[in-house]
């Protein structure tokens, strides 16, 4: 079971935990489209912060193709999320854009080990261990594969999501238990290489990027 830091493969792999809070008082988890024909959703209830995000609604607020955008200050992402493949995970990544969440949480995690070659984000506490005070399920098939430009699910272990995800940005060879929910676009890819050329802090294989990586909005196209 993969624990939070993750675990040694090599050297320091990747943290995969929870997540954060954001700012934006005036958006609420209700902005999401309403859809009554939606897939159940289960979000679990965990210790919040008075400024924990309002849960998502218990109906996934889209199915197919969603797009959107991740503007880091390193540059634009557009990424397509899969609402049919991971419905619950989607509808959760987008309330919690949707609340501005995420804006102005730094990605506090790039790792440059061979075998797994990601940037994380959504955790304001930047220790790998905030949370949105809430959890919810894997949604797995068991044959998830995580190329370059993949946008997935960070986790503690089995069932235990909330705000934390990552990019690869290069070779991924950790077991299919995090749950994929988009894609970022081919033409965008070069803003996160470009991210990982710059390194870690201290010359590092793992941790907080060696330049700022902050997540300025995320927004429903």
């Amino acid at each position: 079971m993969l624990k939070r830091p993750l675990a040694a493969i090599a050297a320091t792999v990747l943290v995969l935990g929870l997540a954060g809070c954001g700012d934006d008082e005036s958006s609420t988890a209700s902005d999401q489209p309403s859809n009554p024909d939606g897939a159940p959703c289960t979000y679990v209830e965990q210790e919040a912060t008075d400024d924990a995000p309002e849960p998502p609604a218990d109906k996934a607020a889209y199915d197919g193709e969603v797009q959107a955008t991740v503007s880091l200050s390193a540059g634009d992402l557009g990424v397509t999320l899969d609402a049919d493949a991971a419905p619950c995970t989607v509808n959760s990544f987008t309330s919690l854009a949707a609340q501005g969440y995420f804006d102005g949480i730094d990605c506090h995690r790039l790792s440059q080990a061979p075998e797994v070659q990601v940037l994380q984000c959504g955790d304001p506490t930047g220790t790998g261990g905030g949370g949105p005070g809430y959890s919810f399920d894997d949604e797995l098939t068991g044959s998830e594969t995580y190329e370059a430009g993949t946008l997935a699910m960070a986790n503690a272990g089995p069932d235990t999501n909330g705000s934390q995800f990552f990019f690869v940005y290069g070779t991924w060879e950790l077991p299919p238990n995090y749950t994929v929910f988009g894609q970022v676009d081919e033409a965008d890819l070069e803003v996160l290489t470009g991210i990982a050329a710059k390194g870690v802090q201290g010359g590092l294989v793992d941790g907080p990027p060696a330049e700022a990586v902050t997540i300025e909005r995320i927004t429903v196209d």
